[in-house]
């Protein structure tokens, strides 16, 4: 698998906008076949037929090649150049990578996220506070601390290609943060009344029926125990194309 994103950047925090994976087709060997960002680009320009649907996460944290995660991209010489670049595989792209295969090869899958906002362990921290704040403005003409436009999705003009839309932004919100559980709830109902295939991994705190209109989506990747369940449940749900809900218990 490869994966490729365009990065913005506005009063220093920087944002991933655009992010796809590519589930390489396979030589006679069984080895992956290898495209180049200008070969992603040219599949791009056809994504009608070229993506196969949308993944839904939280927020990203994933670096471009050659650089890493453990400070801003800026302050490691990268320019933000408005072009995409390949990007490095973190553990989330592995799990990915591992699930998404046959029924897939030679596609594109968009990656969309709750905030855009590109850095690791925003929850919980004061930043949440801030956003829940910013959707509490978001449709006025009142300024916010992150960018509107780079942070957040416009959920009521939201561009989907592909046949389906799978949720994997997770399903613990701090109801002290009523902005942002209407925020999540509005993008899931929203995007499941545009006709798209809508799956997601579920347990049984929520009923299946609940879980969009509720936002409860468990998150491909856990720890401890949890760890390899999800994993699984995630490589269970791409077994098909389009993606199947999956409950766990």
């Amino acid at each position: 698998m490869q994966t490729f994103g365009k990065f913005s950047t506005n009063f220093d925090i920087e944002y991933l906008t655009q992010h796809y994976i590519y589930i390489n087709e396979k030589d006679e060997e069984r080895e992956d076949i290898k495209i180049t960002k200008d070969e992603f680009e040219e599949l791009l320009g056809k994504k009608r037929k070229t993506v196969a649907g949308t993944i839904f996460l939280y927020n990203p944290t994933i670096s471009p090649i050659g650089f890493h995660t453990n400070k801003k991209l800026a302050d490691q010489g990268f320019e933000f150049d408005d072009e995409f670049h390949e990007l490095a595989l973190n553990e989330l792209m592995h799990i990915f990578a591992k699930s998404i295969k046959d029924g897939y090869r030679g596609q594109l899958i968009e990656i969309k996220y709750l905030f855009n906002i590109n850095r690791p362990d925003i929850e919980p921290t004061p930043i949440l506070e801030e956003f829940d704040a910013d959707l509490g403005k978001y449709s006025s003409n009142q300024l916010t601390r992150y960018d509107k436009n780079l942070n957040y999705q416009d959920y009521l003009n939201i561009r989907l290609n592909g046949k389906f839309v799978y949720f994997g932004s997770g399903h613990k919100h701090d109801r002290h943060h009523k902005d942002i559980i209407s925020y999540a709830k509005n993008l899931s109902t929203h995007i499941a009344k545009l006709g798209k295939v809508i799956a997601f991994t579920y347990d049984n705190n929520q009923h299946e029926n609940e879980c969009v209109e509720n936002a409860y989506f468990l998150a491909p990747m856990a720890t401890g125990k949890m760890r390899d369940i999800r994993a699984n449940a995630f490589k269970n749900a791409f077994r098909t194309n389009p993606p199947t809900i999956q409950k766990i218990s």
